[in-house]
């Protein structure tokens, strides 16, 4: 049996989708504030690789639920609603729509996305509010709540600004800094302002329930330090948390706007948002079961054994770590997180991103000019995991020509325009492949496994780099064996190149399936395979030969320079 016949072999008997020892795998990710449009450091810092993991492990087989929905009830909403004289519902629906075609241009493959208004989503609320109330794991207490005398109103943790009493920010809000991730109370900040009218608040006594998260202080650090697979930033910062004991907090709210807490003269307050969003991976999750037409069906990622990821950005990660696993553990008999890969932040040309100055990149924007692969190649390149990225767009230009469509799109067009013009648009009959040959088609298929590997560990820049890497490989091999000038003397020989191509791109095809799921299909189908990349499952096929070919596609187009000028100049512009 000659080389390839074994290579053919092995592939068919190699990892496609398993039929054994499946995982079931839930995926969560951050619910956006339906306040605004989503920009791309929300895509980098949580849904792009949340569905890059989800597409992973549905095509090896995993059974994959993946949900999440829009936040109506944060103050960023009701503040826009207040700026534009509108309600908070009209601004959370408007922003909803558009988020759910945002979703379906860039990609991402949600099994639901709903949202926090629904009342689905206010009875689980309710329910582990009022459980955690009766097994005493919440208590009434009185807390300082800003009162701004010139808006004559209790001010949301979110409607309060200042000095950020850990890192000195200038700029923390009442809830947390964004500049340092520490979690705070209004009152907590040195030189409070309302984010309102820019007036000095005063702190006035309200009643309110707090969350016993001190009582479950030993049991937590007990979990947390099991979790030694987590991200080294996201076990540190949980860490700290852990080391400077945690303290109880408020989860109810002065506003009219959000979930009622269920409670007797406590008509006029919410249940605060942190507390009640977090719980939407829960009703989603339930909310999908009933979708389903089996209401029971939720229990299989939350009672039965099966791996949570929360997918979200290093400025939620006390309320993913801590603060929603204390509630789970505090309600009891339901799974906590497995992982919580949470990723750092996207700046825009060095600087962080701002959405007040209009310093971002907005997803819809990019989306009604240019395509989303591109996007996502571009945001798993340089995805934020364990530091802070940049963005500009002459990067993006740079990476889309001279990496996406030379290394990769190039090659995949030259060798399909290479078969149908010599080859009758079908695969050729190869013969005895060399050494140099079956070197590059085991190189493709250790590719596929360490890709696998990466994507698992949610190492996703890692298995971009392999792909590309592989790319490269397969284009100098190209050039070496130059079939083009080879087939001048010999048709069977120029074959063999050809084949070994196109047995590549066959495999990057499946490889890059979660990360560019477009193009990936319109390859898979140009070399002439049946049916879904999914319903191939994550394995090295290797094309036949005599395959009829289809007509090439065009994977990626190459961008002027000018788009750098047009759109840098957008930058900033109100």
């Amino acid at each position: 049996m000659h080389g390839l016949a074994l290579l053919l072999r092995a592939s068919e008997c190699g990892s496609g989708r398993r039929t054994t020892l499946t995982e079931r795998i839930h995926v969560g990710v951050a619910w956006p504030y339906a306040n605004g449009s989503l920009h791309l450091g929300q895509i980098a810092g949580a849904y792009l690789p949340a569905d890059i993991f989800a597409r992973y492990n549905r095509i090896i087989g995993n059974e994959v639920l993946m949900v999440s929905g829009s936040d109506q009830h944060g103050a960023p909403i009701t503040i826009r609603a207040e700026k534009e004289n509108t309600t908070p519902g009209a601004i959370a629906a408007k922003y909803h729509a558009e988020f759910m075609d945002c979703w379906e241009k860039l990609g991402i493959s949600w099994d639901l996305f709903t949202t926090t208004g629904t009342d689905n989503h206010a009875a689980v609320t309710q329910d582990i509010f009022s459980t955690l109330l009766n097994k005493g794991y919440m208590y009434r207490d009185s807390t300082l709540q800003a009162y701004c005398p010139a808006c004559d109103r209790f001010l949301p943790d979110r409607y309060v600004q200042g000095i950020c009493p850990n890192c000195a920010s200038p700029n923390a809000r009442g809830d947390e800094c964004e500049a340092c991730g520490k979690p705070l109370d209004p009152v907590d900040l040195n030189g409070p302002r309302c984010a309102i009218c820019g007036g000095t608040p005063r702190f006035e006594h309200s009643e309110h329930f707090f969350l016993k998260l001190s009582a479950l202080q030993n049991e937590m650090a007990d979990w947390v330090t099991r979790n030694t697979h987590w991200r080294q930033s996201v076990m540190g910062s949980t860490m700290r948390f852990i080391d400077e004991g945690l303290r109880d907090r408020a989860i109810t709210r002065d506003i009219t706007w959000g979930v009622p807490v269920p409670v007797e003269g406590f008509e006029k307050k919410r249940i605060y948002v942190w507390f009640e969003a977090v719980i939407g991976y829960l009703s989603a999750t339930k909310e999908w079961a009933h979708l389903q037409g089996d209401d029971t069906l939720w229990e299989k990622y939350w009672k039965q054994e099966a791996k949570i990821y929360n997918f979200i950005g290093k400025d939620n990660i006390f309320f993913h770590t801590l603060s929603w696993p204390a509630t789970l553990m505090a309600y009891g008999g339901l799974n906590l997180p497995y992982d919580v890969p949470a990723n750092e932040f996207l700046t825009i040309q060095g600087q962080k991103l701002s959405t007040s100055r209009n310093w971002a990149v907005w997803l819809p924007e990019y989306l009604a000019k240019y395509d989303p692969d591109p996007l996502r190649y571009f945001l798993t390149a340089v995805m934020p995991e364990t530091q802070d990225s940049d963005f500009s767009w002459e990067k993006f230009v740079h990476r889309n020509n001279d990496e996406l469509v030379a290394a990769y799109g190039n090659l995949a067009h030259r060798m399909l325009t290479f078969s149908h013009r010599n080859y009758g648009g079908v695969i050729p009959e190869p013969g005895e492949l060399d050494a140099v040959s079956l070197q590059l088609l085991a190189q493709a298929e250790q590719t596929l496994a360490d890709m696998g590997d990466a994507l698992g560990r949610c190492s996703f820049k890692e298995a971009l780099r392999a792909a590309m890497s592989l790319a490269r490989d397969a284009n100098k091999y190209l050039d070496d064996k130059a079939p083009w000038k080879v087939i001048k003397q010999s048709r069977e020989e120029a074959a063999k190149a050809v084949y070994t191509v196109m047995a590549v791109l066959s495999v990057l095809s499946t490889g890059l399936y979660p990360i560019l799921p477009f193009s990936s299909e319109k390859l898979h189908a140009s070399l002439g395979f049946q049916g879904t990349l999914i319903e191939r499952g994550w394995k090295m096929e290797l094309p036949a030969a005599g395959q009829a070919l289809r007509e090439p596609q065009t994977l990626f187009v190459k961008l002027d320079d000018a788009v750098i000028e047009e759109e840098t100049a957008r930058l900033g512009q109100s």
